[in-house]
């Protein structure tokens, strides 16, 4: 069995009285997009702090790569924090220079993966500026070529997106695609949901320091299904309602949305529907991870009021 390219067992980690992760544990399997999701004050950050080895856990173990966080590992990582930390007053192509050297990268090969990523990200006019002359979107740019400078197997990123406009987050989520198909695993933080639902495989869900749910994106849409249909029909509100096994019928984009009674079979009343009216199209409609999201807070008995975007 392939080693994971991080394990979390019972780590915790408590600043005075509050508790910042609970005994969290959860696996990242090599070579996929993890997120680590939930609103902001859930544990993320701290989570992946301590995978840094930035922040000490209290308890628990935490391997990368299949060992506990050493320099040689920290080298085949890219971490790109929450709160960015470029030097304001260095010139970008030095100060790119400076984060690769630290990487033990060579300045020859920094030159040329410089080079290529400021091509890529239309960031070639900027290299001699200072960096408190970009933008706050451009500044995101250098941040990331830092980020991935090094070619490394695992990618950490923590609200990778923020302050990029939209031209620029898809520009991203392009290349973030480009390293998951090399095999590179890509773990990232955010309590943006939609985000997450378009680029993950897996996901850990947090909510009040805790792990709600975790595990592979489309076994948890099936877990969480909630039988519902849409389906294309020349029928009236009350004749779809009146179908055997429909708890309700909602119109919409011309046709309906089913939710099928407890215990009802797809099958069965697809078969009843098509018997008695002109259905032109169907489909199955899976829950969106908001909804995932607010069933396990439900089911784990936690009081989650912050709203996620």
């Amino acid at each position: 069995m392939t080693t994971p390219a991080i394990e979390l067992e019972n780590v915790s980690k408590v600043f005075g009285r509050f508790p910042a992760v609970d005994s969290l544990s959860f696996r990242v399997p090599r070579g996929v997009v993890f997120g680590l999701l939930g609103p902001n004050g859930a544990g993320k950050t701290t989570t992946i702090r301590m995978i840094m080895n930035i922040t000490a856990a209290d308890s628990g173990e935490i391997h990368v790569l299949g060992t506990p966080m050493t320099r040689e590992t920290q080298n085949r990582i890219g971490y790109l924090p929450e709160e960015r930390g470029l030097y304001r007053k260095m010139n970008v192509l030095d100060h790119l220079l400076f984060l690769a050297a630290i990487k033990e990268v060579s300045r020859e090969d920094a030159r040329k993966r410089i080079a290529d990523w400021a091509e890529k990200l239309e960031l070639k006019p900027w290299l001699k500026k200072k960096v408190d002359e970009l933008s706050k979107g451009m500044q995101q740019k250098v941040q990331f070529i830092a980020t991935v400078i090094h070619d490394p197997e695992i990618l950490i990123l923590d609200e990778p997106f923020s302050g990029l406009d939209p031209i620029n987050t898809a520009i991203i989520k392009e290349y973030l695609s480009e390293f998951r198909k090399q095999g590179k695993t890509i773990v990232f933080s955010t309590h943006v949901l939609e985000q997450a639902e378009k680029l993950c495989d897996e996901i850990c869900l947090m909510a009040r320091s805790k792990k709600i749910l975790e595990g592979p994106l489309r076994d948890l849409k099936r877990r969480f299904s909630r039988n519902l249909l849409h389906i294309s029909v020349d029928a009236k509100p009350e004749e779809i309602a009146a179908l055997p096994g429909v708890a309700s019928a909602q119109p919409v984009n011309g046709g309906y949305l089913v939710a099928l009674a407890p215990g009802a079979a797809q099958r069965e009343f697809l078969r009843r529907a098509i018997d008695r009216h002109d259905l032109t199209g169907f489909s199955a409609k899976e829950p969106e991870l908001e909804e995932i999201y607010l069933d396990a807070v439900r089911a784990a008995g936690i009081e989650e009021t912050r709203p996620i975007e």
